[in-house]
């Protein structure tokens, strides 16, 4: 029996869905709002890549890789704001020693420590760069900062290893779980996929954060699909669903000709041996829920599409950055990387409605769905749903005996309390298995949640 409690429930997935019956699942892309930076400073370049934002002290900061096209290695920067649309940079905004830069949101962590980096190291104390591949295994070394710029090393270090091929190498992802009560760490490692070797991923968990499990290859479909990056985070309004807008690399699938490479400058790499336009990239939603090592692929169609201009269909563009965000009560905010390999290089700010990943959806002609038996805790259910004029949301629990039945719904809103036939209370239904069915035309239920 699910017990769902008073948690919200998404349709990023069929985890609690039986049946539907003319409805479907739809996913919904996210649409460009704004450059948010762009190279304008000496150490930036065409290899600049975004890696991940998080907001803490009522500001956020946005980290990055700056690098030379034509450069060994790179360095790491930052950019602040206070709203996360309006971005500065600092006169100095190196960050030292670098690495990758996550949110350490534990309760009880001390506020000057909450700001952690890692960067990757191989066993034989060589830090991994984009020319420096160490066989063998690697472990990450940990950072702390208070100010999110100047770095120093934790001690005593926790114990994060991997012998998995190419364990670390770039799109890595570490959180603290509300869900779980763990940290969980998502990185990129190659798995041998019938000869195939793919860029996937691989999850660890600490319950003190320096002792670590073996970690375990996460599944996520039969197909080739190659992941550079996951950018796996609890989603901020249901932190037991886990949002993973990945940057899916499809290797040797060129669209762009020699012409039009030089037609938009496309740059050259380390030492003139590297191309990147034999190649090319989007981002798809992966979600997965506590505790599991799977990520669900409901959605196999693009989440992030390349868009119009040669710039964007290049090896490595259209990498999302680690970091969705709540911008006001109706729309949620994210960035991503475009023009990788160019002078044209930045990174955009996309918007999407608050829950608005997936929806679910009914045509004209109509539909309903109905969900497998659960229990919940309240007495209201609050529903974030939109109708067309003419369309309609219904809502049907069914509790033994009992059928509490919803008034029509029409409208958009992100938070509907729901009211039901004959002023009847749901409150009887509390802490019993029941049913729900929605009825609708012309609609999307993007979430519900009882209260």
């Amino acid at each position: 029996m699910i017990n769902i409690k008073n948690r919200r429930e998404l349709f990023v997935d069929r985890y609690m869905i039986d049946s539907m019956d003319g409805t479907f699942l739809k996913l919904h892309e996210p649409v460009t709002a704004e450059k948010s930076i762009v190279i304008d400073r000496p150490n930036e370049g065409g290899a600049n890549a975004g890696s991940v934002v998080i907001k803490t002290g009522g500001r956020y900061l946005m980290y990055y890789r700056g690098m030379k096209a034509d450069a060994e290695t790179g360095v790491s920067l930052a950019a602040e704001s206070e709203d996360g649309v309006n971005w500065i940079k600092r006169e100095n905004n190196l960050v030292s020693p670098g690495g990758v830069v996550w949110l350490d949101t534990r309760p009880g962590i001390p506020e000057n420590e909450r700001i952690k980096s890692f960067q990757t190291m191989s066993k034989s104390g060589i830090a991994h760069t984009p020319v420096n591949d160490p066989p063998g295994g690697k472990y990450l070394l940990m950072y702390t900062s208070a100010d999110g710029y100047n770095f120093t090393k934790m001690d005593p270090q926790p114990v994060i290893e991997s012998d998995l091929l190419n364990s670390f190498d770039g799109g890595n992802n570490l959180f603290w779980s509300e869900a779980e009560q763990k940290y969980l760490l998502y990185y990129r490692i190659l798995e041998n996929d019938n000869g195939f070797y793919r860029r996937s991923v691989a999850r660890m968990t600490s319950e003190d954060f320096y002792t670590w499990s073996e970690p375990a290859v996460m599944k996520y479909s039969d197909t080739p699909e190659q992941f550079y990056t996951n950018n796996t985070e609890p989603y901020f309004r249901a932190p037991h669903i886990y949002i993973a807008p990945a940057a899916r690399f499809m290797e040797r699938r060129r669209v762009v000709t020699d012409e039009q490479a030089e037609q938009i400058g496309l740059l050259k790499g380390y030492k003139g041996l590297y191309v990147y336009f034999n190649d090319c990239s989007d981002a798809v939603l992966l979600t997965s829920r506590a505790g599991s090592d799977v990520y669900d692929r409901t959605f196999m169609e693009t989440f992030i599409r390349p868009g119009i201009g040669y710039g964007n269909w290049v090896s490595r563009t259209n990498y999302p950055l680690t970091g969705i965000f709540p911008l006001d009560e109706s729309r949620m905010m994210m960035y991503v990387s475009r023009h990788y390999m160019q002078n044209s290089w930045h990174v955009e700010r996309l918007l999407l409605r608050t829950d608005g990943f997936a929806s679910l959806s009914a045509p004209w002609k109509g539909g309903e769905l109905t969900t497998k038996q659960f229990i919940f805790e309240g007495s209201e259910l609050e529903i974030n749903y939109r109708t067309s004029a003419a369309g309609f949301v219904r809502v049907e629990i069914i509790c033994g005996d009992d059928v509490y039945k919803s008034e029509e719904i029409i409208g958009d809103e992100i938070k509907r309390a729901v009211k039901w036939q004959d002023d009847a209370s749901i409150a009887n239904a509390s802490g019993k298995p029941v049913y729900m069915r929605f009825v609708m035309k012309d609609a999307d239920v993007f979430s519900y949640k009882f209260n």
